[in-house]
C-alpha cells in the first residue's frame, strides 16, 4: 500500500506539529522592565503616567502566571511592581541591585515566571548576566515601556524584546 503525495504531505505537516509539541516548554521565564516613569527628586515615586503605565504591566502580566515579584528598593520600582503584586496577592521581594552577578545565579536556579522590576543602568546588565542579549542603551530621559522577556531551558536563554504601555518615541 503506498501513501498518495497528499496524504504523505499532510502526515508530514502532522509529525512537525506533534514535534514541535513535544519540545519542552522553558523552564522559568523572566519578564524584565525598568521603573515606570518617575518624579525628580531622591528616591522620587511614579508620575501619573508612571502609575498607570505600571497598572498597564500588570494587565500585560497578569495571565503570565507569575509565581514571583523582585524589586530594588526604590519607591519607583516598588510602585511599578504594586499593582500586579495586588492583582496577584503576592508580596514584592527586594533585591540587592548593587550584586547583579549574584542576583543572576539567584533567579537562573529558579523556576517558574518571574517579574523583576529595576532601572535604566541595571535591567540591561542583569539581561546580560542571565545569559540574554540586552540590545541597545536604555534611553535614560524615555524609554519606559521596554519589558524582556528571557525564556530559559537548561542553559539555553531565548531573549525577546516587548513594548507595553505608551510607546516611546526617541
Amino acid at each position: 500500500m503506498t501513501l498518495s503525495r497528499r496524504a504523505f504531505v499532510g502526515l508530514s505537516v502532522a509529525a512537525m506539529a506533534l514535534a514541535a509539541c513535544l519540545s519542552p516548554p522553558p523552564e522559568t521565564v523572566i519578564y524584565l522592565v525598568r521603573h515606570a516613569e518617575k518624579q525628580a527628586g531622591d528616591d522620587p515615586s511614579l508620575t501619573p503616567e508612571g502609575l498607570a503605565r505600571a497598572e498597564e504591566l500588570a494587565l500585560t502580566l497578569k495571565q503570565a502566571g507569575i509565581t514571583r515579584i523582585y524589586s530594588t528598593d526604590t519607591a519607583r520600582t516598588r510602585q511599578t511592581a504594586a499593582p500586579l503584586a495586588a492583582d496577584l496577592d503576592m508580596p514584592v521581594d527586594i533585591y540587592d541591585a548593587s550584586d547583579l552577578p549574584a542576583f543572576a545565579r539567584q533567579l537562573k536556579a529558579q523556576t517558574g515566571a518571574i517579574l523583576v522590576v529595576g532601572h535604566s543602568n541595571t535591567t540591561p546588565s542583569l539581561v546580560e548576566y542571565i545569559g540574554g542579549a540586552p540590545g541597545t542603551e536604555i534611553n535614560e530621559a524615555a524609554e519606559y515601556d521596554r519589558l524582556y522577556v528571557l525564556d530559559i531551558t537548561g542553559e539555553n536563554v531565548r531573549t525577546e524584546l516587548r513594548r507595553y504601555g505608551s510607546p516611546y518615541r526617541p
